[in-house]
């Protein structure tokens, strides 16, 4: 009847050690789902940031840059464009696709942004002065 005894002990100790395990599993899984998706929602912010400053950038351009309307088309049209996407990755981080869709948004607004500023910088009137 010991040995019964034993086995049963020993039985109920090897589950409960399992059912701990399965458990902290799970909890750490929960707390690095929940990690990343903060970790996207900062980068979300910031990149709300950058997208709602671009029309105040394309409006004080405007006034010079008349003759580049195309690339003051070109901007507006990366922004949006940029904007939906991160729109749909806020959705569902976890969505390798959409990531894609984001980085490919943003290397053509880094693009068009790079080309607004060559332009601003080749007129000489935009250019701020010291004095």
């Amino acid at each position: 009847m010991e040995i019964v005894l034993i086995l049963l002990g020993i039985i109920v100790i090897g589950a409960l050690i399992v059912i701990f395990y399965v458990i902290g599993a799970y909890n750490n899984l929960v707390s690095l789902r929940n990690r990343f998706k903060n970790a996207y929602a900062q980068i979300d912010v910031q990149l709300k940031r950058r997208y709602d400053l671009i029309p105040n950038l394309v409006e004080t351009a405007k006034g010079y840059l008349q003759h580049e309307r195309g690339t003051l088309d070109e901007v507006t049209a990366a922004r949006n464009s940029a904007f939906s996407a991160n729109a749909k990755a806020a959705q569902n981080p976890g969505d390798p696709e959409a990531i894609k869709q984001v980085t490919g948004a943003e290397a053509a607004l880094v693009g068009s942004l790079g080309r607004l500023f060559a332009v601003v910088e080749s007129i000489p009137t935009s250019k701020p002065t010291r004095k």
